[in-house]
């Protein structure tokens, strides 16, 4: 019987490689290595490296020399705004997308044109792509049963059943997709990809579809479940909040090139470009030049703190590091001259909206944790300022 290839779920036929091609099986490093005790240690190759990725749709350039490396159980948060190029990049690693220039490497073998079924990646679609007409442990057990490999019967109902423990869905193995919640569909998907063994875990946005308070709980569960193996995760995601939360780094995208590569707190308080800064939608960014020790803006001279090199000159500051005075009252430091729009309140904390004489919003959050909020009257003028060193200055 023909086996039929199913590529959403890494489920493919054996191909046999034709006379005279080569294989990458020569190139790959060897992940461990012996100590003179006989021990194993880890080699120093990373999971995966990517080395000036480049992919265009005709004159349009999604990916532009993309080059960057994930470690060993490291958990990365990709983050970029709609069109940023981060679905196209994980197809790219997945192998669903052959990219025009660059390299892929995966524990130290490069897999840029590789068969998809060979890679030993797992990806989880952010709709999940489950089999409706399946239950939940047939679902899991999918790729194990009609992989290239025939696995014996017993190895394959103890694998799927150690992932479907792990996902925390023991007991509703026999369940169709239909009985079951969109956080459980989120673990099936999770789990059907694990059972495979992966050796790294993409995930396109795969919280997307979750209501707020389940975001948060698969947040952690998905961290847990990455710590339980050992294996790193590469997260798509269009949340700052997200991103910032998950990753032990973060990769922001910018127009198909890697803005800035960090860890969080690094991103939050350092973003390293002005639209990096714009995508946190925690700064407020003002255009102009810099001026030897001040930065000239359309709205005054401003002092500050850390100098980041940019490209494109601009000025940031942080919605919380903003205080709205009485006009008048603003001594020396930076400040700006604006009118009270209207305020948002969020829970723990108010935002409230000004704008200047040419329109431009700026933002100020006030955390509730740091007493009463200010009130304000809509229409009226009000000085904006900050300390200097809270200013961000590109260019």
């Amino acid at each position: 019987m023909k086996t039929v290839a199913y590529i959403k779920h890494f489920c493919f036929p054996l191909v046999r490689a034709k006379p005279g091609r080569q294989t990458h099986s020569s190139s790959a490093r060897i992940d461990t290595a012996r100590t003179k005790k006989g021990m194993s240690i880890l080699s120093a190759e990373p999971v995966l490296r990517l080395e000036g990725l480049t992919k265009r749709f005709g004159s349009h350039v999604a990916l532009g020399d993309v080059t960057f490396a994930v470690e060993r159980g490291e958990y990365v948060a990709l983050l970029g705004p709609s069109g940023s190029g981060k679905t196209i990049l994980l197809r790219c690693i997945a192998g669903f997308e052959i990219p025009d220039a660059g390299k892929i490497f995966l524990s130290g073998r490069e897999i840029t044109r590789a068969n998809i079924f060979g890679r030993g990646i797992g990806f989880v679609f952010q709709n999940f792509a489950l089999f409706p007409h399946l239950s939940v442990r047939d679902n899991v057990a999918f790729g194990l049963r009609n992989g290239a490999k025939r696995l014996p019967k017993d190895e394959v109902r103890s694998r799927v059943q150690q992932a479907i423990a792990m996902v925390g869905l023991t007991g509703l193995e026999e369940r169709g997709v239909a009985q079951i919640s969109g956080g459980q569909k989120q673990r099936v998907a999770l789990a059907r990809t694990l059972v495979m063994r992966p050796k790294l875990v993409l995930l396109d946005e795969p919280l997307g579809a979750l209501d707020a308070n389940l975001r948060l709980r698969m947040r952690a569960e998905l961290r847990h479940i990455r710590e339980q193996l050992g294996i790193p995760f590469l997260h798509v995601t269009g949340s700052e909040t997200e991103a910032l939360a998950m990753g032990d780094r973060v990769i922001v995208l910018d127009q198909g090139r890697i803005g800035q590569f960090a860890k969080p707190n690094e991103v939050y308080n350092r973003p390293a470009t002005p639209n990096v800064a714009r995508f946190l939608n925690r700064y407020n960014v003002f255009d102009g030049a810099l001026d030897r020790e001040f930065f000239a803006s359309a709205y005054g001279r401003f002092a500050f703190g850390v100098r980041m090199e940019s490209a494109k000159p601009a000025y940031a500051v942080r919605y919380d590091r903003l205080i709205a005075k009485q006009t008048g009252s603003v001594s020396p430091a930076p400040a700006i001259r604006v009118n009270y729009v209207a305020s948002e309140y969020l829970g723990a904390a108010i935002m409230h909206f000004f704008e200047t004489k040419d329109g431009k919003v700026v933002e100020v959050e006030h955390h509730l944790s740091n007493g009463p909020p200010s009130t304000f009257t809509e229409g009226d003028a009000y000085d904006l300022t900050w300390m200097p060193e809270d200013g961000i200055v590109f260019g």
